[in-house]
């Protein structure tokens, strides 16, 4: 009886650790990237949600930006459309510290579920600037050691010699300056991540995936019933004025009949 009594206590640990955990399956995917020196990342996030909270999770989301400051955080971007069919979607690009930005975006994925939206894709893109400055950097000063080199000449050739070595040494120094452009560039992309945030309108549904077929046949359902409705009342908008002007022309018809001589059959 104890022997029954272990294994059947066994047996009921052994299915609680086994338990699918069902609050994790439903929480978003974090974005967990780890910095790399010299590496420029960028992030994309697209949400679903209601389409009656776009605009305060949106405007949430920028005020979350403000708070940090123009130093730390700045909007570069703002879209909110709304279609002919009432469709909403929405975008917001951000220009953060890199070392603020994966924070960022786990903030922003809960603002979004306390909005009952959820998380439908989030992408993550680097370069790795550090590699390509390392390339321009050597590349700038082959041209400036160029150009060095050309000055030292200029003083010790012909006149005609001399007009080829300035066209050398205005092609140097073009190189030379588009060098040290890219590299202020690949430096300006490390130093700020941008992060974008795109909305879309639709009831994000806890426990499925937004491709489940319960997901997609409640959005094909909630498009079609628009679309019917839609189609209805544009039948009407085109119909209902020819029909009111034959209504009038009956009335008045009817108004006016009487009043019209009568015609009197001649006698066979």
């Amino acid at each position: 009886m104890r022997f029954r009594t272990s294994f059947l206590t066994l047996l009921i640990l052994a299915g609680c650790s086994q338990a699918p955990d069902h609050a994790s399956e439903q929480a978003a995917p974090g974005v967990d990237v780890t910095a790399a020196p010299g590496v420029a990342f960028s992030y994309r996030y697209g949400f679903r949600l209601p389409a009656a909270r776009i605009a305060a999770v949106q405007e949430a989301h920028a005020a979350a930006c403000e708070r940090f400051g123009v130093a730390r955080c700045r909007i570069t971007a703002m879209r909110y459309t709304r279609s002919e069919d009432n469709d909403i979607s929405a975008m917001l690009g951000f220009s953060l510290a890199p070392d603020l930005a994966r924070s960022f975006g786990r903030d922003g994925i809960r603002g979004v579920e306390a909005a009952e939206g959820m998380l439908l894709d989030s992408e993550i893109t680097g370069e790795d600037a550090g590699a390509r400055i390392d390339q321009l950097a050597q590349t700038r000063d082959a041209a400036a050691a160029d150009r060095a080199a050309i000055d030292g000449r200029s003083g010790t050739t012909s006149r005609e010699a001399r007009a080829e070595l300035e066209r050398q040494r205005a092609a140097a120094t073009g190189s030379e300056r588009e060098a040290a452009a890219a590299i202020a560039e690949q430096r300006a992309a490390l130093a700020a991540t941008p992060v974008v945030f795109e909305y879309r309108a639709g009831q994000a549904i806890r426990g499925f995936d937004p491709a489940s077929p319960f997901t997609r046949a409640a959005d094909l359902s909630v498009a079609s019933a628009r679309w019917t409705i839609g189609t209805v009342l544009a039948l009407l908008g085109l119909a209902l004025p020819p029909l009111l002007l034959v209504l009038f022309g009956l009335l008045l018809w009817r108004r006016v009949r009487h009043l019209l001589p009568m015609r009197v059959p001649h006698a066979g």
